[in-house]
């Protein structure tokens, strides 16, 4: 069994974040007779799990219905989030193409290669689909 603090070292991590996780559910640590928080190996992997997913993407509701074994939405929020992975992982390999053209472009001004401009047509015509990922919601609106 781990402190917070020593779970806290462990990954990284501020302490309040694993408190805020507690208070959002998504962490249960016993408590010692003192009432401070006591660390168990499985409060680690869901620690582990947590960080993994919101590397993926997720928000923190969708990691407590995955971590909630017996949600019943379960099933539809990981196939939404596959989606949700594969429309990213279809963005990330057009920006890779769009990167590799532009570093065997001769083109000197990469605006005026009809080739790299391809790679823009969807955002041109208005056709793309923009994502803005945040990894903390922050209250902000976004600028146009």
């Amino acid at each position: 069994m781990k402190s917070i603090g020593d779970a806290a070292a462990r990954f990284g991590l501020e302490t309040h974040v694993l408190r805020y996780w507690e208070d959002e559910g998504l962490l249960h640590p016993e408590r010692d007779a003192a009432g401070r928080r006591r660390y168990s190996d499985d409060d680690s992997v869901r620690i582990a799990i947590i960080l993994r997913n919101k590397a993926a993407g997720m928000s923190l509701e969708q990691i407590r219905v995955l971590l909630d074994k017996g949600a019943p939405d379960r099933h539809r929020v990981l196939e939404e989030h596959i989606a949700e992975l594969e429309r990213r992982a279809a963005d990330i390999a057009q920006a890779r193409a769009m990167t590799e053209h532009a570093l065997r472009c001769r083109s000197h001004d990469i605006t005026q290669c009809p080739r790299f401009r391809s790679h823009v047509a969807d955002v041109l015509s208005g056709e793309a689909r923009w994502l803005l990922i945040h990894t903390e919601p922050t209250g902000e609106v976004p600028a146009n």
